[in-house]
């Protein structure tokens, strides 16, 4: 399995010279991604994206068809602009924050530790998310905090840029040849799930997993049902 940090992310470079005037695109990023296979080289690969990541496999699926043996699309969307589509629902996310916060326990008990519980406790609340185990993501965060750089604020507005620097892919995505599964919550406020169901009706042959009553954040709360189902995707595609 190949991970890897998107450019300005964890241990890639961070981009101090960025200019929202010139701001890179997605398709750039997917560059990074054939980089790494070039580097690594790897022919073909299983290409799984989430969320901003699923915007660059997308990118990858069409700009590099002979790379890509399948495709497996998480919580993301062809083109997030697209306002005939439902869009973000901030309210709703706002509402769900605010039942964040009675959870004072993390704060009272002090420390990096517990600091950082808190503020997942909030989040995972916030997105509505409340079956997530949050020692177990506070853990991941720390992970992140110590050994990755942490979190680079910076990099949300240069993502944010790609996007809207990048075309619409819903002529682009029925061309593609590749076996693919998108999976996607029905509760997801951030991009709600008919930017899910848009992907399956352009992308020929995709397969669809919708999980009922899930959001945004990742993982999931039922992982190993859903890992059998991406196993079984890649087996598939073979």
């Amino acid at each position: 399995m190949i991970r890897y940090d998107q450019r300005g992310t964890g241990a890639s470079d961070w981009m101090p010279a960025w200019r929202r005037a010139h701001p890179y695109a997605l398709v750039d990023m997917a560059a990074d991604a054939t980089a790494a296979l070039d580097a690594l080289r790897v022919e073909r690969a299983h290409v799984i994206g989430l969320s901003l990541g699923g915007f660059v496999a997308q990118e990858i699926a069409i700009g590099h068809p002979g790379r890509v043996a399948s495709l497996t699309l998480m919580s993301t969307a062809a083109d997030p602009t697209d306002t005939s589509l439902p869009g973000p629902r901030f309210g709703r996310m706002l509402r769900a924050g605010l039942a964040g916060i009675p959870l004072l326990r993390y704060r009272l008990l002090g420390g990096e530790r517990n600091l950082v519980k808190e503020v997942v406790a909030k989040t995972i609340i916030g997105i509505g998310y409340e079956n997530l185990d949050i020692e177990e993501t506070a853990e991941l965060v720390l992970y992140d905090l110590r050994y990755r750089r942490g979190i680079n604020f910076r990099a949300i507005g240069q993502h944010q840029a790609a996007v809207a620097a990048t075309r619409s892919r819903y002529e682009l995505l029925g061309g593609l040849r590749v076996p693919t599964l998108v999976i996607h919550g029905t509760a997801d406020d951030f991009l709600p799930i008919e930017h899910a169901r848009k992907l399956v009706e352009l992308i020929p042959g995709a397969r669809s997993l919708w999980l009922k009553g899930v959001g945004h954040l990742f993982p999931y709360p039922d992982m190993p049902a859903v890992t059998q189902t991406i196993v079984s995707h890649l087996d598939g595609a073979r």
